[in-house]
């Protein structure tokens, strides 16, 4: 077969053809939704988990762990396998596997059984979260349809990890802790015969052997990193080994790991994504982004539940409006980044979501719910809106033959940035909370101590002094616990006006060239002229698509060799991926 008659052979499957790729969109944001779920759900089952399988505190801290842990150090390896092998492969494998490890979870009568369950979560997430945003990368090859499918891809991720409390919540009143898990199963159970149906095939480049050395050096240097940061935001002291150790040991990987694919042929990622300046700063806005979120709602839980004395329902219910801004403004991202670009949109939007943190700033020791409902608004759809932007301009960035590396380097930078924000936001907090609990009327200086570890750790420790002293300690952990908050508040908001200042390295406008796999005839380049009309920027201005046409309806009636070998087929095609 000629190397023209195979681009004109790839060119149905690659516009879309033969699959709805609406249909697509849907069956993976299904997919997302349960991953993200699952990542959050658990928090509020803690303490019923706690009283019926009696786990030591160590044990409890892997039942938490095990799954953001065993996830974020396998995405770069899921990722670039899929590349190789197959996305919807490695996606529908990973369905299966978090069925099943669902199903182990939600009847486990021993802790290291769940432990055991919640790691195989991890690895069937790792399969699901790149997989699926690199198909959206391959089904949508028009960057503007893509935009809003990224949109709505992005919304429903805030959609899952923000409800994922609430849901979890109501499970945990009305049954019993092992139901957060259950419900994963029939969802499972209906999406698997549904991909398998309907999700088109696609791959990437699959010249030279898979470094599978690389991968687990990849692995393995994630694994340590994220282990030390959470580590660190546990409380641990930074210079000690449990969390150095690590710390260094992932760090000294990851960097054999990118020498070891520098030196590769064939290497399982681009290095050379990172020379492009709105791929590195995409990446760096989405650990920031994320740092902030995760760091935020974990700070705001606690003052929700101790401070305002809110049960874990009414908790997620307070912070549904951060869900919904977050949908509105997946919603109409792509209508924004078509109008003002990435450089405003990321900018702009790390900007609201400072304003709204400050603004956040003049919460008490009372509850006022406009304002937190104000403040969770401005703060869900501001940094919804630079999330979008920064992931749509990272997945532009990347040829489609990488889209599944690109993918996984996207969500693990959403893995580190969330674990860094739990360490960071954690230690600011802690260090501005101890010192008021330091010097407390009546109370002895071990009970001090005690209670400068956390919030809740003080109230135990105030109900069993009783008396004035206790009610003076209570007292003066709520005050002290208000007064870190706004430190933090004021730490995070300087984060993101940096975010704010990294933006500035993103294209001022959207383009949208043409994609390697658009039709080759000359009526298609038409189309393609008056796509870019469209799509704002110096190329797209009618004068630019004027002087530009002749010549590209010249080279349209030429056949065209495809830039890559990336390869889709529709769902049920019996055609391997050239």
């Amino acid at each position: 077969m000629s190397r023209t008659n195979t681009a004109q052979e790839r060119t149905p499957a690659a516009t879309g053809a033969g699959v709805n790729r609406w249909v697509v969109l849907l069956v993976l944001c299904v997919s997302l939704l349960l991953v993200a779920l699952d990542a959050t759900i658990l928090h509020v089952a803690v303490p019923s988990l706690t009283e019926d399988l009696r786990p030591s505190s160590t044990a409890l801290l892997w039942i938490v762990d095990a799954y953001p842990l065993i996830c974020a150090s396998l995405l770069i390896l899921f990722g670039t396998l899929g590349d190789r092998v197959g996305r919807r492969r490695i996606l529908l494998l990973g369905y299966a596997l978090f069925g099943i490890a669902s199903a182990v979870a939600a009847l486990a009568t021993e802790p290291g059984v769940l432990i055991a369950a919640r790691a195989l979560l991890g690895v069937g997430g790792a399969m699901i979260m790149p997989a699926t945003l690199s198909i959206l990368r391959a089904v949508f090859p028009d960057r503007r349809e893509r935009a809003t499918a990224i949109g709505v891809w992005t919304a429903v991720a805030a959609v899952g990890a923000a409800t994922g409390p609430v849901l979890g919540g109501f499970l945990v009143e009305h049954y019993w802790w092992g139901s957060v898990f259950l419900i994963n199963i029939p969802l499972m159970a209906l999406i698997l015969p549904l991909g398998r149906r309907l999700l088109p095939e696609s791959r990437g480049v699959a010249d030279g052997p898979w470094d599978v050395l690389g991968a687990l050096m990849a692995a393995a240097g994630v694994l340590g990193c994220v282990l030390g940061v959470k580590r660190a935001g546990a409380g641990d002291p930074l210079l000690a080994l449990p969390t150095a150790g690590p710390l260094l040991l992932g760090a000294a990987l990851l960097v054999l790991f990118v020498r070891r694919q520098r030196r590769r042929p064939h290497p399982l990622i681009d290095m050379g994504l990172f020379s492009r300046a709105a791929f590195t700063t995409s990446v760096g806005c989405i650990v920031i982004g994320m740092l902030a979120l995760v760091g935020l709602e974990l700070i705001a839980v606690q003052y929700l539940q101790l401070v305002l004395g809110l049960s874990p329902l009414e908790t997620g219910l307070r912070l549904l409006p951060l869900t919904f801004a977050a949908m509105a403004a997946g919603a109409t991202g792509s209508y924004t980044l078509r109008r003002i670009g990435p450089r405003r949109m990321v900018g702009w939007g790390f900007v609201l979501t400072a304003a709204a943190v400050l603004l956040l700033t003049f919460m008490g020791q009372h509850d006022r719910p406009l304002l937190l409902t104000v403040g969770f608004v401005l703060l869900g759809f501001g940094l919804q809106t630079t999330l979008f932007s920064a992931y749509e301009s990272m997945l532009s960035e990347a040829p489609q033959r990488s889209a599944g590396g690109a993918a996984a380097i996207g969500e693990t930078s959403y893995q580190l940035g969330a674990g860094m924000g739990i360490a960071l936001l954690g230690s600011v907090m802690n260090a501005a909370y101890a010192p008021g609990l330091a010097a407390v009327p009546g109370v002895p200086a071990e009970a001090s101590r005690a209670a400068a570890n956390s919030l809740g750790e003080a109230y135990q420790v105030a109900d069993q002094l009783g008396g004035a002293a206790g009610g003076a300690l209570h007292q003066a952990a709520r005050h002290s616990f208000v007064d870190g908050l706004h430190v933090t508040l004021f730490v995070s908001a300087g984060l993101l006006l940096l975010g704010a200042v990294m933006a500035r390295r993103l294209p001022r406008m959207m383009e949208c060239p043409e994609e390697s796999a658009e039709p080759v005839a000359a009526e298609s380049a038409v189309r393609g002229l008056s796509k870019r009309a469209e799509c704002p920027g110096p190329s797209g201005s009618p004068e630019a698509v004027a002087n530009a046409e002749p010549s590209l309806l010249a080279r349209a009636s030429e056949p065209r060799v495809p830039a890559t070998r990336e390869a889709i087929e529709p769902a049920g095609s019996g055609r391997p991926a050239h």
